[in-house]
């Protein structure tokens, strides 16, 4: 069993409900994104160039949310650690909401000109600035919350929202890909993912508003006033931490949006797979993440999470060096046969994140630490890998994606060596 069952009543699983949910909408509004991107936003929302250039420019629009998550972790991370964790959580759900739910009314370069990119950027940043401020607050809403021993497993949850969101949003292009044309897609078909996340919201938004706040922020505010910066005061006090935990995640972003937004752009152009069949590909394959990632909770709660990361990110590296030889093998089944190792993988340097990152920071400034080392990380690791993957496939195909890769795990490998400090 994930508790022991008196650690298991309504409001353990109200507050593991909240948790997940948040982290569900979060990647479902990202994974649309990033599909969409890969799909249709080229020549939807940029003039007529060669294909490669559209599908370039359409992943530079993915990576402006990247760059907004810092600043959206600094904002709420900021309020998170002076007012606390549930008033924040709901904030941060409703412009991240609001602002994917807008995308689907956005016109078309065709309708709009210049215009139609602009908002579309807009709307891209108001979604990253969101984002920031979620997943910090979703982790520490469970793991302030759990019982001595189950850091790790309550951790998790959020982390599981990562599968969900994705199967969501899979799940419903490959939908619309087999009820509408080619032509109806394209007219208005990929605005439906869009203006359904407004329910994913109103659920969430329902779950977080009936919580209160979590004991450990309650007991820090009974023990000292909050810290009027606490930016501040991570980047004076917690340098290493900081710095470490940036690039602890690096990995993690990489592996995610490789296996996702690169592979279905580059499988259903340069490999000649169909976008059907390469979405149920990655279905098929994105169990094996949720499989990862409570493997990767359990082992981490009976060791450290601190030692399963690093064994993740051993194994990543050298998942890195199948990734020409089975994506270019010309086999379905080789493709998804890498890509469930791949998302596997992935699960054991994400799940653990949940309790790690926020234990290298004390409570009181917890919110900002977690989320400002998550969200520059994903810079790093994500924000701009399925452009400089496409760059790198044009030029020399898959192998230097898989070294890509490696790369990435490596330098994740060595961030988290010094980081043995972790607080109550």
């Amino acid at each position: 069993m994930l508790m022991k069952s008196n650690a298991a009543g309504p409001s353990t699983r109200r507050i593991l409900g909240a948790s997940l949910v948040g982290t569900a909408v979060e990647f479902y509004d990202f994974y649309i994104y990033a599909t969409a991107a890969s799909l249709v936003f080229g020549p939807m929302f940029f003039p007529a160039a060669s294909p490669t250039s559209q599908l370039l420019s359409a992943y530079a629009t993915f990576a402006i949310a990247f760059i907004a998550r810092p600043l959206g972790a600094s904002v709420f991370g900021h309020f998170g650690d002076r007012i606390g964790r549930k008033s924040t959580l709901v904030a941060s759900l409703m412009l991240m909401g609001g602002s994917t739910l807008a995308i689907g009314f956005l016109p078309t370069y065709a309708v709009a000109g210049w215009l139609a990119p602009a908002l579309l950027c807009v709307l891209r940043f108001g979604q990253g600035f969101g984002l920031g401020g979620e997943w910090g607050g979703a982790t520490l809403l469970a793991v302030e919350n759990a019982p001595p021993g189950y850091r790790a497993r309550f951790g998790m949850f959020p982390q599981l929202g990562a599968p969900v969101g994705f199967v969501a949003a899979n799940g419903l292009f490959l939908l619309l890909g087999l009820l509408l044309t080619p032509d109806q897609f394209k007219a208005w078909g990929w605005r439906l993912p869009f203006l359904a996340s407004s329910l994913l919201v109103a659920v969430g938004l329902w779950v977080r508003l009936k919580l209160s706040e979590t004991p450990a922020f309650a007991r820090a505010m009974r023990e000292a006033p909050p810290p009027k910066a606490p930016l501040l005061v991570v980047l004076a006090r917690y340098p290493l931490q900081t710095v470490g935990g940036i690039f602890a995640v690096v990995a993690t972003f990489a592996n995610f949006y490789l296996s996702t937004a690169f592979a279905l752009g580059y499988g259903s152009t340069a490999l000649g797979y169909s976008r059907q069949a390469f979405l149920g590909v990655q279905l098929g394959a994105i169990g094996f993440m949720a499989l990862g990632i409570v493997l990767a909770g359990y082992w981490a709660d009976a060791t450290s999470p601190r030692r399963v990361l690093m064994w993740g990110c051993v194994l990543t590296a050298l998942a890195g060096l199948l990734l020409a030889p089975m994506m270019g093998s010309g086999s379905l089944l080789l493709v998804w046969a890498f890509l469930s190792l791949a998302l596997l993988l992935m699960g054991f340097i994400y799940g653990p994140l949940g309790a790690f990152l926020p234990g290298l920071f004390p409570t009181r400034v917890r919110y900002t630490g977690a989320s400002m080392a998550f969200n520059v990380g994903g810079i790093i690791g994500g924000g701009l890998t399925p452009f400089v993957a496409t760059a790198l496939a044009g030029r020399g195909g898959l192998a230097p994606v898989g070294l890509y890769l490696s790369a990435t795990a490596l330098i994740s490998l060595v961030a988290l060596a010094p980081l043995t400090r972790q607080e109550p």
